[in-house]
């Protein structure tokens, strides 16, 4: 949990500043003239020319005369929030997912939690997302003749790959994945990824999880309730990392009985499995373009 806020807060860092990059390109935009009009860097940015001191002046004074454009600002403003806010949801999420807990984590099935952030975050960056694009440029023409426009382009086009993948994933892949058939585990023989997860505590299943190299019987903890702890970890996988990173030590574990050995070194087996994997490490690679794009908006 320290870690996924660590991660917010650290994205909230980067989006955040997005605002004041979009002040040279809407500049731009309005006024048909290019960066070095405005600016003596001819890249854009930095102090201002006669002509660009004029031009955010006159901005300025027609903002304070033009009430319906100061409502048109704080609607943009909150429309602005809800997609940075969203967009640190389901990136975060990603980002702590793909990268802390490993795709594993959900490789047996989405959780429950991570499924409706990802599906309401995704929606609500697409909505908030056209609203602004709609409120920024005057004709279509414009996401293709400018700098900003072009980056925005590409990051749409990001955004529906991943849109796309998502729904592939709730739609298809996560059922796959739920009602994959397990082996049966042989008493005495060790536990391997398949036949751990039959394990996972619900439907009156017993609620086994491993940890470095041991498989524990957590059936009669309550802390372990229908097969989840603290509404994160589930029971039925190998928690090694995940445990690794919570608050207490592992000597807690001395308090559950042990119900064989697990050995970790399984790999995917299944074409659901692979799809599974590609696409997870698929959306952790476009996350990082995304951000690229940003700081490029922002430094570029």
């Amino acid at each position: 949990m320290r870690n996924h806020f660590l991660v917010t807060i650290i994205l909230l860092i980067v989006i955040a500043p997005v605002f004041d990059a979009d002040a040279t390109e809407y500049m731009a935009l309005n006024s048909g003239h290019s960066c070095s009009y405005c600016h003596l860097d001819p890249t854009g940015g930095g102090e201002l020319t006669d002509d660009g001191e004029l031009f955010l002046a006159q901005l300025y004074d027609t903002e304070t005369e033009d009430s319906s454009g100061t409502l048109g600002h704080i609607f943009r403003l909150i429309v602005g929030y809800l997609h940075i806010l969203f967009a640190v949801l389901w990136f975060g999420t990603i980002l702590y997912v793909h990268i802390v807990l490993k795709p594993a984590y959900a490789a047996k099935g989405l959780p429950r939690g991570e499924k409706m952030v990802g599906v309401l975050s995704f929606w609500v960056v697409g909505i908030t997302g056209v609203l602004l694009t709609v409120m920024r440029f005057s004709s279509w023409s414009q996401l293709f003749d400018t700098r900003f426009g072009i980056l925005l382009s590409v990051k749409v086009g990001l955004y529906l790959l991943m849109m796309i993948s998502a729904i592939f994933v709730v739609k298809i892949i996560g059922p796959r994945l739920s009602k994959k058939t397990n082996k049966e585990h042989v008493p005495g023989e060790p536990f391997n990824a398949a036949t751990l997860s039959f394990f996972d505590g619900k439907d009156g299943r017993p609620c086994y999880f491993a940890y470095n190299g041991t498989v524990y019987d957590a059936t009669e903890s309550d802390i372990w309730a229908d097969g989840e702890h603290m509404k994160r970890h589930t029971a039925g996988t190998d928690l090694t990392e995940a445990l690794s990173l919570a608050p207490h030590n592992e000597q807690v574990m001395e308090r559950l009985k042990v119900a064989g050995e697990y050995e970790a070194n399984q790999s995917p087996n299944s074409g659901t499995g692979r799809q599974f994997y590609m696409i997870a490490y698929m959306n952790l690679v476009i996350v990082l373009i995304i951000l690229f794009i940003i700081a490029l908006w922002k430094w570029g």
